[in-house]
């Protein structure tokens, strides 16, 4: 019997894209509060200039801005409070293993729900120097004027 998974972008990180090589990515769940998961019902987050960390062998997300809802009362939460991800024990390993070698962090690529859960995709990435970005774009450059010339 098949699971018929959907998926639906709740907000992405394009400038991930640009700032860092993409080496593994991971699925991972969310800790929030019911505020948290009805902002995100609106589309309301920023993932730019989020990173996660391993601390005591759990991961936590940092800098991620969920906005408050509107709707919500004295008991709304606080915007960018660190959340817990959750991921298997082994995952964790693997993640806490990647990240100590020199010139890798853990970013987050998007938030998206999946069968009415948040879910985190984090990737292991190595940041891009100057020239890295500028040849990125030269041949996004080319790849479109391609595009334009077989039209």
């Amino acid at each position: 019997m098949t699971e018929s998974t959907t998926e639906k972008n709740i907000t992405v990180n394009r400038k991930a894209q640009h700032e860092y090589f993409i080496l593994q990515t991971y699925e991972a769940g969310i800790v929030l509060v019911g505020t948290e998961v009805k902002a995100l019902r609106q589309n309301k987050a920023n993932l730019v200039d989020s990173y996660a960390v391993v601390i005591n062998g759990e991961v936590w997300l940092l800098n991620a801005n969920i906005s408050v809802y509107n709707q919500g009362s004295i008991n709304n939460h606080d915007p960018v409070r660190k959340r817990k991800l959750l991921l298997n024990k082994s995952e964790i390993r693997k993640l806490n293993k990647a990240i100590l070698e020199k010139g890798n962090t853990l970013i987050p690529l998007r938030f998206y729900f999946k069968n009415g859960r948040v879910k985190v995709e984090l990737a292991v990435a190595t940041g891009k120097r100057k020239y890295d970005k500028r040849e990125a774009i030269a041949k996004k450059d080319l790849k479109r004027e391609m595009q334009r010339k077989f039209k």
